[in-house]
């Protein structure tokens, strides 16, 4: 079973998220905080993470995930409110893979991960 972290200040957005990707077969643990996640990743580095840029260290975040032991396996979204190119970048830059839009919803969800989930 893949292991998928949402790292979201909101709990709304980490229970909806986890709710619905939960169905589609993730092992979902949440990070209300950059702090957090970062230590749940060291317990236990998952597959697949979900860091929202509005999050305080959401770049140093996702810096330290990909500085640990096979932090560079670790497939990491970047979720933006907007498709701005230069907050884009500067997930890039830090080591994201990927972007999400928020907010998401279930259509997005299971467009995206779907197939990922199955791959486990």
């Amino acid at each position: 079973m893949q292991r998928l972290m949402i790292a979201d200040g909101s709990d709304v957005v980490r229970k909806v998220g986890k709710k619905i990707l939960s169905e589609l077969g993730f092992l979902v643990s949440e990070g209300a905080s950059a702090r957090e996640a970062l230590l749940r990743c060291e317990a236990e580095l998952p597959n697949i993470i979900i860091v929202d840029a509005g999050l305080d260290g959401a770049l140093d975040l996702i810096s330290n995930i990909r500085a640990l032991p096979d932090g560079k396996s670790v497939r990491i979204y970047y979720c933006v409110i907007e498709a701005d190119l230069k907050t884009m970048m500067t997930g890039k830059r830090a080591g994201a893979n990927d972007f999400l839009l928020k907010p998401f919803d279930r259509k997005i969800l299971t467009t995206i991960f779907t197939s990922q989930a199955i791959a486990a």
